[in-house]
C-alpha cells in the first residue's frame, strides 16, 4: 500500500468527519434525492405507510413474509406489530404489550411462517404466529451460571438455523450468544463481552448467513468495534470484517448481499449521523446509501476508509428490510416516532 495515499485519504476522511453539516431535514424535503453507489442506488419515497391513527415509538425492525406483506416491530405497546401491504396501507395490528420490543426474526417451517420477538426490558423472547398467538417463551438462561438475575440478560436479536436451533444475542446485557434447540432447551453459550476475536462489544444483531452453498454460518455484529464476526453453527470463531466508523445494527442477508443499518457514525448516540451499508458476497462494501461509499485505501480492498454520513436522510436507522423488488425499508430508533423510510431501487 502507498503510505502517502493512505495518509492523504486518512486526512480527507478526518476532514469529512469534522466538516459535515448535519442538517436535520425531514425525508419529506428530500423526496427527489437519489442515494447510494454503483448499482445500488435508491430514490426516497415520501411518507410511506404513515397513518396518524396508528402510533409508533421506536421502529426497531421489519421483515417481509411469503405473501409480500411487510411486518414492522415497534416498542409502542398499543401495537407492537403493524402489518402493511406493499403500497403502505396498514392491514392489521396486534400487540404483545412489550415495552422493549427490539428483535424481529421471520422463520419458515414447512408451509408456515412464524415470528421470534425479543424484549430487552422484560427480558424474554417469544415465538408467535403471524397473527400474534404466543407458541413458546424463552426466559433468561439461569442454568448457564452466567447471569445472577434476569435483568442482566437483554436479548436484542434472534437467528434460527436450518435444523431449528435458536440463537439469541444478548446485545444489551453481557454479550453472550445462547443456543437452544427448536423446543427452547439450552444447548450452548459462547461469546461474551471482551476484546478477543470470539467476543463482542455490543452484540447487537445476529443472522444466519446462507450465501455459501452448503455451509451456513452465523454472522454477529459487534457494534462498538464497527465489525461483523462470523462463526460456525456451534460457536467457533471464523473471521472478522471491519466497517470503520459504522456502529452497526443487525446483519440482513438477501441474495448475495449483506445489508445493515448504521445507527450512527459519530458520537453521541443521538447524533442522527447514520446511514446504510451494503456488502457483496466477498463482504466488500459496494454501497452505503446516505454514507461515504466504497472508498478503499488499497487495490485489494482490504482497508476501507472511515464511513460517515454524507447527508441527513436518516435519523438513527435501526434495520433494513429488503423486499422482493429489492427496495429497502428503514425503521429508525429515536426518530421522533416516525414511520420507516422507504428507498426505492433505481
Amino acid at each position: 500500500m502507498d503510505r502517502r495515499l493512505f495518509t492523504k485519504k486518512a486526512l480527507a476522511a478526518s476532514a469529512v468527519l469534522q466538516t459535515i453539516n448535519f442538517n436535520f431535514s425531514t425525508a419529506a424535503n428530500l423526496q427527489n434525492d437519489i442515494v447510494g453507489h454503483g448499482d445500488y442506488k435508491y430514490k426516497i419515497i415520501k411518507d410511506w405507510g404513515f397513518d396518524n391513527k396508528v402510533p409508533v415509538n421506536d421502529c426497531h425492525e421489519m421483515v417481509q413474509d411469503a405473501k409480500g406483506r411487510l411486518i414492522l416491530l415497534t416498542n409502542e405497546v398499543k401495537n407492537n406489530i403493524i402489518i402493511f401491504d406493499r403500497s403502505g396501507k396498514i392491514i392489521k395490528t396486534w400487540t404483545l404489550n412489550f415495552p422493549g420490543a427490539h428483535g424481529l426474526t421471520l422463520v419458515t417451517e414447512g408451509s408456515e411462517q412464524f415470528l421470534f420477538i425479543s424484549d430487552i426490558e422484560i427480558n424474554k423472547v417469544c415465538k408467535t404466529t403471524l397473527d400474534g398467538k404466543v407458541l413458546m417463551t424463552i426466559n433468561y438462561p439461569k442454568e448457564t451460571n452466567k447471569y445472577n438475575t434476569e435483568k442482566n440478560w437483554k436479548p436484542s436479536e434472534i437467528a434460527v438455523a436450518p435444523n431449528g436451533d435458536i440463537y439469541i444475542a444478548d446485545g444489551y446485557g453481557k454479550d453472550y450468544i445462547t443456543q437452544y434447540d427448536s423446543k427452547g432447551n439450552l444447548k450452548n453459550i459462547w461469546g461474551g463481552y471482551g476484546s478477543e476475536p470470539d467476543q463482542f462489544k455490543n452484540a447487537h444483531g445476529i443472522a444466519l448467513d446462507t450465501r455459501v452453498a452448503g455451509n451456513p454460518m452465523l454472522v454477529v455484529c459487534s457494534r462498538h468495534t464497527n465489525s461483523f464476526k462470523w462463526f460456525t453453527l456451534d460457536g467457533k470463531y471464523l473471521k472478522t470484517v471491519h466497517i470503520p466508523g459504522a456502529y452497526l445494527s443487525r446483519p440482513v442477508i438477501d441474495g448475495d448481499n449483506l445489508y445493515s443499518a448504521v445507527l450512527v457514525s459519530k458520537m453521541p448516540w443521538k447524533s442522527r449521523s447514520g446511514f446504510v451499508v451494503i456488502l457483496d458476497k466477498e463482504n466488500k462494501l459496494i454501497s452505503s446509501p446516505g454514507g461515504t461509499g466504497p472508498d478503499y485505501y488499497d487495490e485489494d480492498k482490504t482497508i476501507l476508509a472511515p464511513q460517515v454520513q454524507t447527508n441527513s436522510i436518516f435519523a438513527h436507522p435501526h434495520d433494513v428490510c429488503v423486499d422482493k423488488d429489492k427496495n429497502l425499508y428503514i425503521p429508525q430508533w429515536a426518530s421522533d416516532k416516525t414511520y420507516p423510510l422507504k428507498l426505492e431501487r433505481v
